[in-house]
């Protein structure tokens, strides 16, 4: 999961002030987690211990309320009904926030069925939109792909099935795409960032050069690149020393537990 993170913190820099090319400061001086790591986060922690996935978001969201880029609106006033008056009721997004925070679960799991059945239940919480649902479900599964061994071309038909018409490339997109933050906006030029990508660095740099949502792409390029190549052991160590110490353990935690991917020297 740590692709999640990592792919978060170098896009932070860029989710407002948008950049049209791949030659930039991987770990720029002003680069922070986001929410998008909060809640990544969250789910892994979910996933270690069990309970009601609402719960944990509540919980990370309210303990951590001021991430740099703030949190979407409406996500925003969800955890302040959690917090105070109790009310976890979901509210029919279908923003790329279910699809960021899904990481962890295309690790967790070693069957579709089961990838695709934890997916839906981390998104209904808040993102019970059909396409909310399925921007997690797509992501999850190409993670889960990626990590099973599957070739680049699988992993896309196995998407396109889902829905989403991946028949682009970063290059013929850069010029025309915008900010854009639902998961019908988002998952698919996450996606295509990894498949056009060379390794996980390159796949990163795809994401931030045709701009938009910056952190939230590069946040799900980086989830799926990280278990296709691997990361290297340089740029974990650099993220993990950026979260703090009760972020980091849970990283930490989750990889020992369910396993990471080192990319090749």
């Amino acid at each position: 999961m740590i692709g999640s993170i990592i792919g978060d913190i170098v896009g932070s820099v860029y989710e407002f002030a948008n950049i049209k090319t791949k030659d930039f400061e991987f770990f720029g001086p002003e680069c922070c987690y986001t929410d998008d790591s909060i809640l990544t986060i969250a789910t892994a922690d979910w996933l270690l211990h069990g309970g009601d996935v609402a719960h944990y978001y509540s919980r990370y969201g309210n303990r951590f309320p001021h991430p740099m880029g703030g949190y979407g609106g409406n996500f925003a006033m969800w955890l302040w009904r959690s917090e105070h008056q109790g009310d976890y009721s979901a509210y029919n997004s279908y923003g790329n926030g279910s699809a960021m925070r899904v990481g962890p679960i295309g690790w967790a799991f070693n069957t579709v069925e089961d990838v695709l059945a934890k997916a839906r239940e981390s998104a209904e919480c808040t993102h019970n939109h059909p396409e909310g649902i399925k921007g997690a479900q797509a992501t999850a599964l190409a993670i889960f792909m990626a990590r099973t061994g599957s070739s680049k071309s699988d992993i896309r038909r196995a998407v396109e099935e889902l829905g989403y018409r991946l028949d682009f490339t970063c290059d013929s997109i850069r010029a025309s795409y915008g900010w854009e933050a639902s998961c019908q906006g988002t998952v698919p030029q996450a996606i295509v960032a990894f498949l056009d990508g060379k390794d996980f660095e390159d796949s990163i740099r795809n994401a931030i050069s045709i701009g938009g949502d910056s952190d939230t792409l590069t946040c799900i390029t980086g989830s799926i690149a990280e278990a296709f190549f691997g990361v290297p052991a340089t740029m974990s160590e650099h993220a993990l020393s950026l979260l703090p110490d009760e972020l980091r353990q849970v990283v930490i935690e989750f990889e020992e537990t369910f396993g990471h991917k080192v990319a090749p020297n």
